[in-house]
């Protein structure tokens, strides 16, 4: 039991800080600064809800497409690491991440009408960042922690659900909170899960280069 709610609150910890709805909140204010309330609500709505769909998508499926593209796990933890790496030193450095989108994009964004799937829940929230996050733990609880395989899902999942509950609320409320926060606050709360993504990313590599390297010396010759 100790184990599963240890695994289930690092989950919870890597995954929020790679979605960052603080920062997501930043850019969900721009794009719908033209709509009335009530369709802000939809847009959060939908945006969290899509986000989190296509996360547990890649909870679900994260092996098969592994396996169908014969990528290692140890191979992704490493390539994974890095990209986690450069999205916090972005998230430290207060600039746009290398995963989400561009300034032409989030301005072309306004003009569609479906801006709760792009940008937002894509790659906003959901991005390369967050799916190689969930599936790593996919792996990560399996073998690191010896949890069943299912119960690992079910944990991810759960730390998912929480993750996109309280996106909602930030973006439901996305006034309140930039007026309470301020743009410092919310630049520092940016920083802080940076500090964090990038502590997570560095266990990522050095594990995944250590398996490499173990599996090097046990091959003959």
């Amino acid at each position: 039991m100790t184990s599963n709610l240890t695994f289930f609150v690092l989950v919870f910890t890597a995954v929020f800080s790679i979605v960052n709805p603080v920062s997501g909140v930043m850019a969900f204010v721009s794009v719908t600064s033209h709509m009335k309330k009530a369709d802000k609500i939809y847009v959060a709505k939908r945006s969290a809800i899509i986000g989190c769909i296509i996360a547990i998508i890649f909870t679900l499926s994260g092996n098969l497409i592994l396996n169908f593209f014969s990528i290692t796990v140890d191979s992704l933890r490493v390539a994974g690491g890095i990209l986690l790496f450069l999205v916090a030193i972005d998230m430290l450095f207060a600039r746009t991440t290398r995963e989400s989108i561009t300034s032409e994009e989030l301005s072309d964004s306004v003009k569609k009408e479906n801006i709760s799937i792009f940008p937002m829940a894509m790659p906003m929230l959901t991005g390369p960042g967050a799916i190689t996050t969930i599936i790593l733990y996919v792996s990560k609880g399996a073998d690191e922690y010896a949890i069943n395989v299912n119960t690992v899902k079910m944990l991810v999942i759960a730390a998912i659900l929480l993750t996109f509950i309280i996106t909602f609320l930030i973006f439901r409320f996305s006034d309140n909170f930039s007026r309470v926060a301020g743009m410092t606050g919310m630049m520092v709360m940016t920083r802080l899960m940076g500090l964090f993504l990038g502590a997570i990313a560095v266990g990522f590599i050095s594990d995944g280069i250590w398996n490499i390297y173990i599996l090097k010396m046990k091959l003959p010759g």
